[in-house]
């Protein structure tokens, strides 16, 4: 009889271990060996127990599951990783990755996935939820080149812009140009649109407009 795949679990969240543990050993082949709350003692148990997989939540104390993975890296112990998230984040995820981890699970479908997951680590091919794989083959179009603001901005639209560079708020731009300040808020949400800024954080604009202040 095989024996079973022996696993560690981190997360400083109590109930995410235990819904862990129980998903995981419901799979009669895998078996949790140990738990921690954080990083440092995830990293003493993975030294102590040597399991063949590790499953790391990336925001945890003490060392999150970054600092974990870099330090495992150093003391080369060769038990595989598997990224516990609640971060959808392309950067993040890339970083995981550049760590030599072989899967990152998103915590909203963990107790779907975290059985496979482990399964496919453990036999050395890649997991990777399948939310952040739909973000990666379709990710979304980058601001728009310095060189095609002119292109696509009204006049009205480029002044705004260099008003917006200086700093001025919706309601001085709206005394400057003798506009309601609510029509400079709906010109703010078309150049947006046109820049392809949508979603990208309430000073995208502002940090757009003072990037490119040269070509308005």
């Amino acid at each position: 009889m095989d024996e079973k795949i022996r696993i560690l679990v981190a997360d400083d969240h109590p109930i995410v271990r235990k819904g862990l543990r129980f998903s995981i050993e419901e799979d009669p082949g895998l078996k949790v060996v140990g738990e921690a709350a954080d990083g440092q003692a995830a990293l003493d148990l993975i030294r102590k127990l040597r399991p063949q997989i590790a499953v790391l939540d990336i925001d945890m104390p003490k060392l999150d599951g970054l600092a974990v993975a870099r330090e495992m890296a150093r003391q080369k112990l060769d038990t595989k990783i598997i990224f516990l998230t609640f971060h959808a984040d392309e950067d993040l995820f890339r970083s995981a990755m550049e760590l030599g981890s072989r899967g990152y699970i998103l915590k909203d479908s963990a107790s779907q996935e975290i059985v496979a997951g482990v399964r496919a680590v453990a036999s050395g091919r890649p997991y990777i939820s399948s939310a952040i794989t739909e973000k990666l083959l379709h990710p979304r179009k980058p601001p728009m080149a310095q060189d095609g603001i002119t292109a696509n901005l009204t006049p009205t639209e480029r002044r705004i812009m260099r008003l917006i560079a200086e700093g001025k708020t919706s309601k001085e731009i709206g005394a400057e140009l003798s506009i309601h300040y609510r029509t400079v808020e709906n010109h703010r949400t078309n150049i947006c649109r046109k820049l392809n800024l949508e979603g990208e954080g309430a000073n995208a604009l502002l940090r757009f407009a003072l990037q490119h202040k040269s070509s308005l």
